[in-house]
Parts: C-alpha cells; structure tokens; sequence
C-alpha cells in the first residue's frame, strides 16, 4: 500500500473541495434504494477525513469510519465534533480490518483501493471485508480504471492553485498499470512560501482481475457502473463504481 498521507492530510479537504460528496452520498443512498437494501451498520472504508461518513451520518445512517492515516483520522474527529456528532473513527489498514463485530454495508470512495498496489494484498483487504459482513450486505466501491492510469494520469503534471496551498502533483507510469505520484505543496508563510512533499503509488486493476478478487472474497457482483450514474461504463470512463453482495 502506498502512503498513509500524512503532510497530504492538511491540504486533502481544499484539493477534494469539488468532489462534491454531497452528490456522492446522493448516489450512495440511491444504490442502497435500487436493490432495496437496508443499510444498517454501514462501514467507511478508507474514510480519509471523514466528508462521506458525516454526510451519511447526518442522514440517519449507523456509520463508522476506518483508515490507515492517524493525520487524516484527527481531522475527521474534529469535523464530526463541529458537526455536534458522535462518530467512531478506527485506525487500520484495508488488509488488516479488524472489527469488532459484523457489518450489513461497506462503502469505500474516491478511488481509494487504487492505493493498494499489490493483488494479493488487495485480495486480502475483500477478503476482511467479506469476514466481517453479514451475508447478503452490500459493498459499493469505486477505482479508477486502467484507462484513466494510461491516458490521463501516465506522465503528466497538474497544478492546483488554490487559496491556501499551491500543489504540483507529478505522474510517473510504472509496469502493472502502476502509477508513481509526487505531490509537492507550497504554503505561504509570510513572504516566504514553505515547501513540503507526499509520495505514493496507485495502481488500476483489470475487470478481470476485480472479478477473480470479488468472487474469491465470497461476493456477487451486482452491478458496474460509470461514476455517479447507472449506466454501463464507456470505454473512457475514468472511475467505475462496483455494487457486490456477500453471498
């Protein structure tokens, strides 16, 4: 797995700012509402800093949320503090989820398996997933495909200037559809900007591997998507949206 973001943690929210969870968590409930599913004790996989999992709490889900990074974590309980709610945030890694008891729905966005670079360590995140869902629950994921890795990421650089950091993030395609990527952020401090640094890898994944990886884990797979729609995803889409069952 790729970095736990610990200097990308203070300047995530302002460079996610047109994410739009609000519309994400549209689309999440719509999902659950499609194959008539009742959320109940829903997970925040990857959860970052917590946007989607105020936003699902704030609509009566019974959410929770788990990640790698303890910077990410520390703000996402200081939002969910501001926000006047009562959120459990747990610090652990995909492939090593370990719950305290089962759960009915998993929801895991914004590309954020991509960052598990390694197949069998990607295996082993479904497969602590599957452990720890009751069968028939559901987990709505979202990657980014292998086609947004070679035509839009590859080797290229985009520069985000935004009012209170200014980032270049770099691109470097590697062998396995593996992306190296190099974010580079500068805060001004005064008349002087200060400079700081990220380094990760994601990877995208074949269909085919996906398939192989969601049916060893124990899932059905119900339905792919392209982002934020029910419709099937074009060949140039950028990021699919899978909804699996646990058998």
């Amino acid at each position: 797995m790729g970095s736990q973001y610990t200097v990308f943690a203070d300047y995530y929210d302002s460079l996610m700012s047109n994410a739009d969870y609000t519309a994400r968590a549209d689309y999440l409930e719509k999902i659950f509402a499609r194959y008539g599913h009742e959320p109940g004790l829903t997970l925040d996989l990857a959860c970052g800093t917590g946007t989607i999992t105020i936003e699902l709490k704030k609509r009566g889900l019974d959410i929770y949320g788990a990640d790698a990074s303890a910077e990410m974590l520390m703000l996402a309980q200081q939002k969910a503090y501001d926000e006047g709610l009562n959120i459990l945030f747990l610090r652990q890694k995909m492939q090593e989820l370990d719950l305290f008891g089962t759960i009915d729905t998993c929801v895991c966005t914004l590309d954020s398996l991509n960052h598990i670079i390694n197949k069998k360590e990607l295996q082993r995140a479904f497969d602590r997933v599957s452990l720890f869902m009751n069968r028939g629950g559901l987990f709505v994921f979202d990657v980014n495909t292998v086609y947004k890795h070679r035509e839009i990421l590859a080797d290229n650089v985009f520069v985000y200037d935004k009012r209170d950091v200014f980032c270049v993030w770099q691109n470097k395609a590697l062998e396995d559809n593996i992306t190296r990527i190099e974010l580079d952020f500068f805060e001004k401090s005064g008349s002087l900007y200060r400079r700081s640094g990220e380094r990760f890898c994601e990877r995208a994944y074949t269909d085919r591997e996906l398939e192989e990886i969601i049916r060893n884990a124990g899932f059905e797979i119900l339905d792919i998507f392209g982002e934020l729609s029910f419709e099937p995803p074009r060949a140039d889409s950028q990021r699919n949206v899978y909804a699996v069952k646990k058998i």
